[in-house]
């Protein structure tokens, strides 16, 4: 009959932006499981959260986060040189300023070209010792940081609204347009309905 020509693809498009929207919301709802025919109903977030949390941790401290990649990075000799005039001003502050309040008995046998040779010498050894500092910091924050429970507890401890708003914040224009393409592929859906029919009727 000639309503089906509209009335098919229109329910198909219903269907459609009606089972996308239902796929959005039980990523949080129902917040609490709720028993329906015999089967536990629960969102898939607040369901699990916590296998989710535990997971995601696994994943962060395994690959996404490398304290071994970190410590090469950070103990790099060129990496030395950001810290470098900081470093040489704090020394040469010492020498000139520090040194003589602390001791100014010896600051009186040392002059300008002392200073400069001191200062020289100092800044020599700390561009070696620096990637061995930053290498023992950062062995030593491997073994103390639990990388994977900070993970795992920041998750957890984010209750589903939280949850539910945050992903609204960072995908909001995506889960808005999730039910219109359902609808509109329910459209096409059901023009193809109507075409069959068509032909075979």
């Amino acid at each position: 009959m000639a309503y089906n020509w509209v009335l098919v693809p229109l329910i198909s498009a219903c269907i459609g932006w009606l089972a996308n929207r239902m796929a959005v919301w039980l990523l949080f709802h129902p917040r609490k499981p709720i028993m329906i025919f015999g089967f536990t109903l629960q969102g898939i977030f607040p369901g699990r959260q916590q296998s989710l949390a535990a997971k995601l941790g696994r994943l962060v401290a395994d690959e996404l986060f490398s304290f071994d990649e970190l410590g090469k990075k950070i103990a790099e000799p060129g990496n030395a040189a950001g810290i470098i005039p900081q470093a040489e001003a704090h020394i040469d502050h010492f020498l000139k300023v520090k040194l003589a309040e602390k001791m100014p008995m010896i600051s009186m046998f040392i002059g300008e070209k002392t200073i400069a040779e001191l200062k020289s010498v100092f800044m020599t050894e700390l561009q070696e010792l620096f990637p061995v500092i930053m290498s023992g910091y950062i062995a030593n924050l491997k073994d103390q940081l639990d990388l994977e429970k900070i993970v795992r507890e920041k998750i957890n401890g984010y209750s589903s609204e939280q949850l539910e708003r945050r992903l609204n914040e960072t995908l909001s224009r995506e889960l808005r347009l999730l039910p219109l393409g359902g609808a509109v592929l329910g459209l096409l859906i059901g023009l193809i309905q109507v075409a069959v029919m068509g032909i075979w009727f």
